[in-house]
């Protein structure tokens, strides 16, 4: 009677945990449930739970609860116990063939989990557990719920073999492996031909299967998935990264020839995805996927000809009939699939297909098609746009005799991408729709695609390019030079502005990936030229929208430029630039820019505006730095660019009055640019100047005010309740301006010049500053990876004479830092959900400072102890107290990839 009560009350813990509307309730019935599952007579209730039926939910706690028991190591079942199991699961499915679908799946993976962990136990010799298809097969031969049913227990089973489960990541990956290799070699291939046998016979009876009915519908369903599972099983144990389905090789091993060798298996799917609702007919597609990728390997020279041959048949007649294409599930396969052609076959062989004109044809009139409904599937460009990307870009290995005719496409292509985009401009503004330049790490993957595909009949590109490039300049001129009612503009015009300045943007995005693809392919100097004539257009549309600031700006625009100037930088500035290139040439001519150097002022030119106009736009001005951190890296482009007026400028007026942002010290990705300002400033400033001690101090004077301006009020106070708010926020740009310059000083005489600079005189303010905010993030990751900078030993910059104590007090300073903020931070309490942002994160640049230091080979530690000094012990001590603080679960966490 106490079993019959306790099993109602786990069926009612069921109902309330996935049907009640109170929170409270379903948590209690969770914790209830899960004491259940830990139990030690959870086994034998399960199967009383399975047994009475009477509850969906209980059945599923019941399918859930074996699954993990059998899953567990330590506590693990029986040999027979699990066979009972096993065959306990088969027989439920058997005799109760109308299972909800979720408690089907629940019972699946049982069985499939079972089968996995048990592959190798044998009873008197036996392997129990392999006799899978065998004993499915009995599903197969009844009902169409049963064949279901059966179906789902093969697919189930390939994918539980194919995955490395939770409990399986903590095991060893070798059984894993072990196991899937025996599976694939014993029993996949059977599974496959016993898929592609069930879905060519229904194939056979198309006419009178009822795709309506729910029953067939999910059995055709579960057969598509079954043979994609095999298909996209992971043969050699690689364990592709499916983000980059694009670049796979579907590595079939050799016993799986006659499969493909007779083309029937190829013509199967392609029947299929003609004879299915679009609801299904995906699924066949993304099976043809995985055909057409197929290790080169498994054919000969002449079986491959004849399987691409196929192949390109199959897509040309999908395209000849393109009515299941307006489904966005085909499209986005088809997309895939026409990709696969290229990432697996060459061009030469393609060009060698019987049908390969009339195939390049319609391939050329669907991409175009395609993009020209930007709106629809864009995710799917991606493919269209690789397929015509690696085509040209094998342009120059093809030697077959046979025309590859893209030439005559790869131009309609790169019009249709263009035009379309531009098209798209006053569609997004008129109707108020997501604009696709938000995107920009889409923007950024096609335009490096187009950036091949464009160099293909390059004259064409720029000629196209040229002309609606003026065409919207000239539009954009016009409208901003109408004169404005009381210095408004009106709702029509702004609307019109706004449509010009996205399709400039766009078509500044495109030049600049144009001029960026001259690596990609054969260049010339006719390229060099063409190149010239749209540098020149940018750069005058660049003069026009910056005269314009003080009235505002478009940001996209201006993040357009810098991705031109980018790709510019690249190309045609540094040392492997020819100097007498025709881009020079027509610069000269059209804006009087000589030189590399002339063109260099015109980048700091557009460095300093973008700094002192967009502080306001965290992204343009992290891109303008960037921009700036490039072009200071290369050592000879950094000779000629501190001879540059603007140059100059920069390093002598360094200041909020003339570079705003540097005053915002609140937004955080803002402060992340202060440090990558300071680290270009400090590269140019190292080579300007030389041992010159007057111009680093020079330099450092705006630096030098503001330490002493906050050493005064950090004196003054007596806590952090009386420490100057301002204090706090310019202490923070200082010690990420501080950090920059000493990133970029790697070499010993600029970094001795910071360091007696730094030291004794204002190191103390810094310590100061831990003590009193040492429990506020914004304040000690700022300073501690300062710090943590200063102690690295990079380029061997901190190689002392032997008579120099600057070793020691370096470390004694770090040892200062880390003590100080050690002791205190131990003593935080923080939230759970807050531990790493306000206390973790201090604690590992303070792991990474004293590793720097020990590791850096300046400081002699023996002389510590020689003379009673405690620096060292204090810092191993306090790092010991630290360690030991963390918890361990939170070591481990930082320890995973």
């Amino acid at each position: 009677m106490a079993d019959e009560q306790e099993i109602r009350q786990l069926e009612l813990l069921c109902k309330q945990l996935y049907e009640s509307q109170d929170t409270a309730v379903r948590a209690d019935a969770e914790k209830a449930l899960v004491v259940f599952q830990d139990g030690p007579d959870a086994l034998t209730k399960c199967q009383v739970l399975l047994d009475r039926g009477d509850s969906c939910y209980a059945q599923l706690l019941a399918a859930t609860t074996l699954t993990k028991l059998v899953s567990r190591s330590a506590q693990g079942l029986s040999l027979q116990q699990r066979v009972d199991i096993r065959n306990y699961v088969l027989n439920y499915l058997a005799t109760r063939p109308k299972l909800p679908n979720f408690v089907v799946q629940a019972l699946v993976t049982l069985f499939a989990r079972i089968t996995k962990l048990g592959w190798f136990d044998t009873h008197k010799e036996d392997f129990v557990f392999r006799n899978v298809v065998s004993d499915i097969s009995k599903f197969l031969q009844g009902s169409v719920e049963h064949c279901m049913i059966g179906v789902q227990l093969l697919s189930q089973l390939t994918c539980e073999m194919n995955q490395i489960s939770e409990v399986e990541a903590n095991r060893s990956l070798t059984k894993h492996r072990k196991i899937a290799s025996s599976f694939r070699d014993t029993q996949l291939f059977e599974i496959f031909r016993l898929s592609c046998t069930l879905l060519g016979t229904a194939i056979e009876n198309c006419k009178n299967l009822n795709f309506n009915d729910e029953n067939q519908h999910g059995l055709m369903t579960q057969l598509l998935r079954l043979a994609q599972n095999c298909l996209t099983f992971d043969f050699i144990g690689t364990s592709t990264d499916e983000s980059s389905d694009d670049l796979c090789t579907v590595q079939i091993p050799t016993s799986w020839r006659p499969a493909f060798l007779d083309f029937t298996t190829l013509k199967l799917f392609f029947d299929l995805y003609h004879s299915l609702p679009n609801t299904l007919s995906s699924l066949a597609l993304s099976c043809l996927v995985q055909i057409a990728s197929v290790r080169r390997s498994l054919f000969s020279n002449t079986e491959r000809a004849k399987f691409l041959t196929h192949l390109v048949n199959g897509v040309k007649h999908i395209l000849q009939n393109p009515q299941g294409l307006s489904d966005s599930a085909n499209y986005h396969e088809f997309c895939r699939l026409l990709a696969r052609l290229k990432s697996n076959y060459q061009l030469g062989e393609l060009v060698m297909v019987d049908n390969y004109p009339e195939a390049i044809q319609l391939i050329a009139k669907f991409t175009v098609q395609s993009l020209q409904m930007w709106q629809f599937a864009p995710n799917s460009v991606h493919y269209l746009l690789s397929l015509w990307q690696r085509m040209v870009a094998s342009v120059p290995y093809v030697k077959a005799t046979e025309p590859h005719l893209l030439e005559t496409y790869t131009p309609e292509v790169t019009n249709a991408y263009i035009t379309s985009r531009l098209e798209s401009v006053a569609v997004v503004v008129q109707e108020n729709l997501e604009d696709p330049l938000e995107d920009l790490g889409m923007v950024q993957q096609q335009l490096e695609q187009l950036s091949v595909i464009g160099r293909c009949e390059y004259q064409k590109t720029c000629t196209l390019l040229v002309q609606l490039f003026d065409q919207a300049a000239r539009t954009y001129q016009e409208l901003m030079a109408i004169p404005r009612t009381s210095g408004v503009v009106s709702p029509t015009q702004h609307v019109e502005i706004t449509v010009q300045e996205g399709r400039l943007t766009w078509l500044v995005y495109i030049i600049g990936s144009a001029i960026g693809g001259r690596v990609s392919f054969n260049s010339n100097e006719e390229h060099d030229t063409m190149d010239g004539e749209l540098v020149c257009r940018v750069l005058q549309l660049m003069n026009l929208t910056d005269s314009r600031l003080a009235q505002g700006g478009c940001e996209k625009l201006e993040l357009a430029m810098l991705s031109f100037f980018e790709q510019f930088r690249k190309i045609y500035v540094g040392d492997q630039v020819q100097k007498n290139s025709k881009v020079y040439r027509r610069l000269s001519e059209v804006l009087g820019l000589n030189d590399e150097a002339t063109v260099l002022s015109v980048f700091i030119r557009k460095i300093i505006t973008n700094l002192k106009y967009w502080g306001r736009s965290e992204q343009i001005i992290s891109k303008t730095l960037q921009l700036l951190n490039d072009l200071s890296v290369g050592y000879s482009c950094v000779r000629k660019l501190v001879k540059l007026e603007e140059v100059q400028f920069m390093l002598n007026n360094h200041t909020s009055e003339h570079f705003p942002f540097l005053g915002n010290t609140v937004v955080v990705t803002e402060m992340r640019c202060r440090s990558m300002f300071y680290t270009s400033l400090g590269r140019l400033l190292m080579v300007d100047l030389g041992e010159d001690e007057d111009r680093f101090h020079t330099f450092m004077l705006p630096l030098t005010a503001s330490f002493e301006n906050i050493g005064t009020m950090l004196t003054a106070a007596d806590g952090p309740m009386f420490a100057s708010e301002d204090a706090k926020k310019a202490l923070i740009g200082l010690a990420r301006d501080l950090r920059g310059l000493a990133f970029s000083f790697n070499t010993k005489t600029s970094y001795m010049m910071l360091f007696d600079w730094i030291y004794p005189n204002y190191t103390p303010i810094l310590l100061r500053a831990i003590e009193l905010w040492y429990h506020d993030p914004q304040v000690t990751t700022p300073v501690l990876k300062l710090f943590a900078e200063l102690v690295q030993n990079r380029s061997q910059r901190l190689q002392f004479d032997v008579s120099s104590p600057n070793g020691i007090l370096l470390f004694r300073e770090a040892s200062k830092i880390i003590c100080s903020y050690g002791s205190r931070i131990l003593n935080v309490e923080v939230p759970k959900e807050q531990t790493y942002p306000l206390k973790l994160k201090g604690i590992s640049i303070c792991f990474s400072m004293l590793k720097a230091a020990l590791c850096g080979s300046y400081v002699n530690f023996g002389v510590f102890r020689l003379y009673g000094d405690e620096t060292l012990d204090n810092a191993l001590n306090i790092f010991v107290k630290l360690l030991l603080s963390i918890p361990q679960s939170d070591l481990l966490t930082s320890l995973e990839p």
